[in-house]
């Protein structure tokens, strides 16, 4: 396995694990026959989730700003990723969504919020990321994977620990999965 074969990797499996959460959360608080747990134990899911999502979708805005800045520091062209880095589907986005639905507490409005949420992350933000690597992929070289992806060990690191804090709170009746229609 080569540096950019690690790199993708890495992506992919932090792109999987953030549908995971985003959609174990919509299934969690986007319905108002979410599992019955203490109002604690949901807190301390919410609260795992949140963490895991604002610190992935910050990581993968931080990479879009930093493609954004190589491609115009480059001259890039219209057959570059960096039309994609302008479109629909950001994590900033995403972010925006995430902190609508939990400003909503635990009311309708709130479940609203996380289906969409939810809804939002898998039909644009989760293409839109698909998009951007397949592009990569076509263009890149190893030293600007390297730049924009910034992952190393201790990334890697800090990310599984926080999805395992994620696992660790799960209440029952809640399963990690991708979409909230296909098998783990």
């Amino acid at each position: 396995m080569n540096e950019i074969d690690i790199i993708r990797s890495q992506l992919a499996v932090e792109q999987s694990h953030a549908a995971e959460v985003a959609n174990a959360c919509a299934a969690a608080f986007g319905s108002s026959a979410g599992p019955l747990a203490s109002s604690e134990a949901r807190a301390q899911f919410r609260e795992a989730c949140v963490s895991y999502l604002v610190w992935v979708l910050a990581r993968f805005e931080e990479r879009d700003q930093t493609l954004s800045e190589l491609l115009a520091a480059a001259g890039a062209g219209a057959s570059d990723p960096g039309h994609l880095v302008g479109q629909s589907g950001t994590s900033r986005e995403a972010l925006s969504r995430l902190e609508t639905a939990l400003a909503a507490g635990d009311t309708a409005a709130a479940r609203g919020g996380w289906q969409e949420f939810a809804r939002f992350f898998n039909s644009a933000w989760a293409p839109r990321r698909a998009a951007l690597e397949r592009a990569l992929a076509e263009h890149a070289s190893l030293a600007q994977w390297r730049a924009v992806c910034a992952i190393d060990a201790d990334s890697m690191l800090d990310e599984r620990g926080r999805y395992a804090r994620v696992t660790a709170q799960l209440p029952a009746g809640i399963e990690l999965r991708p979409t909230p229609s296909s098998p783990r």
